[in-house]
Formats: structure tokens, sequence, C-alpha cells
């Protein structure tokens, strides 16, 4: 293992907002970016006064600055809303944050919420009938540093629901967050990147399978009643159009559309009819406005590495390779080759001792290294997220590696 005891002023005055930008422009650094997402480790030692002793008095950005690592501000916190009532919309996969170039206008439909202990109700009254839904987020959760919760009652049971929520996605409105979204930017500065997050579902049918319903019931309808379900994906195109462009005019550079595929559940002939061709248009609509489009691709990726390039994207943020996936750095790598920068690359078993002892650790990170190549088109980070339990030594050591490695020009 490299020695991590790196001269500070190596550390020192790093603009990783260029370093970042400038990896996914395909351009190569002095060195390996390492931008691990570190919310939700933060957030649970900070809810259990677990943090290392000498940052507990510290935000995860000073941590961050003083380990002389990027700032991740990739995946929003889905906790700051922009009102109350915006937690009545979690069910129907609209995220209404502070942090969004967009804003959500419920006055257009008839939305009651109400809350009883970390549940929140939803009841949205249409011409076609009243939708229903459970959202839970709970003391378990806080704990364990998750800002997303847990859809417990979805919006569609059956078919009879279809154009009750067609109506809803017809007519909710959106409109632009751009002051608010400017203050996250200045607020990111040149620690990391503010991206701009869209949808976490990538297209309409996606969406419907992801936020809306269980999945079983999905699979069902999805063979008894397509084209009912087709026409339901038609509909809420209209909301993803609109806040696309939306946030397409905002001043993100990177845009975030997109997450949580699998090559069960979103299986490759899915993705190839359903999920690739928006990831298409909107990554062209990206590039026609100077952006670049990302996209949490934190699966199973075995049979969607060729659908992620044909979809012209930027960014796979959250790549996570074996043991926690089937395949290897390597693998991916040499599928996406310069054209798809990686966001990810070290699966988040790595800083957890009871999931490798030292010896294992530091070898796997060996291969990475290896496996990493020329080491452009590439920004380290535990992939999904670095786990509450991670040991934070193993995060600086891994921070010393990146910085020691030196990337072929």
């Amino acid at each position: 293992m490299v020695n991590i005891d790196v001269d500070r002023r190596l550390i020192v005055n790093i603009n990783w907002k260029k370093v970042i930008l400038s990896t996914i422009e395909g351009k190569p650094n002095d060195f390996l970016p390492f931008v691990p997402r570190m919310d939700l480790w933060y957030k649970a030692n900070k809810y259990n006064n677990t943090l290392p002793k000498k940052y507990r008095n510290c935000s995860l950005k000073e941590i961050t600055q003083d380990i002389g690592i990027g700032y991740h501000s990739v995946v929003p916190d889905f906790r700051d809303f922009i009102e109350d009532k915006s937690q009545g919309l979690l069910a129907l996969g609209i995220y209404d944050l502070k942090t969004n170039p967009y804003r959500i206008d419920t006055d257009s439909i008839d939305i009651k919420v109400s809350r009883v202990g970390g549940l929140t109700k939803t009841v949205i009254g249409t011409p076609y009938g009243k939708i229903h839904t459970e959202y839970l987020y709970d003391e378990r959760m806080k704990r364990a540093g998750a800002s997303i919760g847990h859809t417990v009652e979805h919006p569609i049971k059956g078919p009879k629901d279809f154009r009750a929520l067609g109506y809803i996605f017809k007519n909710i409105g959106i409109g632009q967050n751009y002051y608010d979204f400017l203050k996250f930017q200045n607020f990111v500065g040149e620690d990391g990147v503010a991206v701009g997050f869209s949808m976490l579902a990538a297209s309409p049918m996606h969406h419907i399978m992801k936020e809306l319903m269980q999945f079983e019931n999905f699979v069902y309808l999805f063979n008894d009643d397509l084209a009912g379900m087709e026409k339901l994906a038609e509909e809420i195109n209209i909301f993803y159009k609109k806040n696309l462009e939306i946030v397409m005019d905002s001043t993100a550079e990177v845009i975030f559309l997109g997450a949580n595929y699998d090559s069960f559940l979103t299986w490759p002939p899915f993705f190839k009819k359903y999920i690739s061709p928006y990831l298409k248009k909107w990554s062209r609509a990206a590039h026609r406005n100077n952006k670049f489009l990302l996209t949490h691709a934190d699966g199973e990726n075995r049979g969607l590495l060729d659908e992620y390039v044909r979809s012209g994207i930027d960014v796979a943020d959250s790549i996570c390779p074996e043991p926690m996936t089937s395949l290897a750095l390597k693998q991916i790598r040499d599928v996406f080759g310069h054209k798809i920068t990686i966001w990810g690359g070290i699966p988040s078993v790595c800083v957890l001792e009871r999931a490798m002892d030292e010896y294992s650790f530091e070898k796997y990170m060996d291969k990475t290294l290896r496996e990493v190549g020329d080491g452009q088109n590439i920004i380290l980070s535990f992939a999904d997220t670095t786990p509450p339990g991670a040991k934070f030594e193993r995060i600086q050591k891994v921070a010393g590696l990146a910085r020691s490695y030196k990337v072929i020009k």
C-alpha cells in the first residue's frame, strides 16, 4: 500500500469542481480524483454521536476539506423539503427539494397531507377517483443516516388508478427554482460539483415501475395491460418534459436523471425499449446546453453496459463492482473506455472491517488501482455510499492512494 502521509501542501487549494469536470471531459489530472459519497455516513454518525472525535463539531464539508477529498454533491438530501406539503409527494416519486433547480406547485391539484409519527398519509382527489398513499420515514432510518424513506402504500393498486395518476401528472405545477439552486452551487463552491437533480427514475415507464407500484404488481400489469401502462407513461412524460426543460436551462453543469438499475429489475430488453431512448434524448439535450448527463447506475449491470454506452450518458455514478455485483471494474472499464466516466468503482464493503480484514482491503485496493488503467475518466467513490460503520482510517488510506496515483497523459 502507498504511504498516505502526504505533504498537506498537495491537498490544499485543489479546485475539485475543475478536477471533476475535466475528468468527465476526458482530460487527465495530476492525480486520481476521490470524491466519495459520505452523506449517509455523516448523518448516521452525527445522529448517533459516533463521529471521529476530531470531527464531532464539524460539518461534512469541513471533514472532506481536512482529509483532502472532493465534496460529493450528486445525490440530494431527500428530507430538505421546500415546504411541509412536499412530503405528501414522496410516494409519487416527486422530490420537491430546496436544492433542486425546479419547484413543485400543488395548488392545481386537490391534495391533503397528514402525518402520524413517521408515517405521511396523502389523499389526492381527481375526477377519476382518489389516490391514497402512505410513506414511512422513522427513527430507524434516521439512525441509519438515510434521507429517503419507504413507500408503505403505493398510489397504483390496479389499472383503475391509471387515469387518476395520469390526471395528477398532467396537472401538477412545476416551475423554476434557480435562485435556491444557485445558493446550493455557491455553497458547494470549488469543493465539488453541485449536480442538478431531475428525477430518480430515468423515464416515465421506469417511474411507474420504481415509484408508483409494487414491483410484483408491475410485472403482472406489464403483461396484462401494457397498453394502459404505456398510455399512463405518455401522460407522465408531460411532467418529465417540463421538469427536464427547466433543469436544462439552469446553471447546473451536470444533470442527474435516473437511478437504481438492475439487470433483473430493469432487464436488458426493458431497459433498451423504455429507458435507453430517454437517456439518449436527454443526454443530447444536455450536450446542446453544454452540460453532462449523469445516471446513478449502482446495481447489477451485467447486460446493461452496452445500453449505457448507446444512450450517450457522460457519467455512470456509483458503479459497484465485485464482490457486491458480478462484474469486475476492468470489465466495466473495457466496455466504457473513455466514452463514459465512472464515478464509483469501490464497493462499500471495502471499508467495513466485518466484511474485509486489513489484508483483504489492501489487496482489493491494489487490484482496483491496477484495473483503473490509465486513470482517465474515473472518479473514485464508494458504491453506493460510504456505510455508517466504515473504518475511517480506510477512507483516509484511499484518499492517499488516489493522490499518489499518476494518471497517464
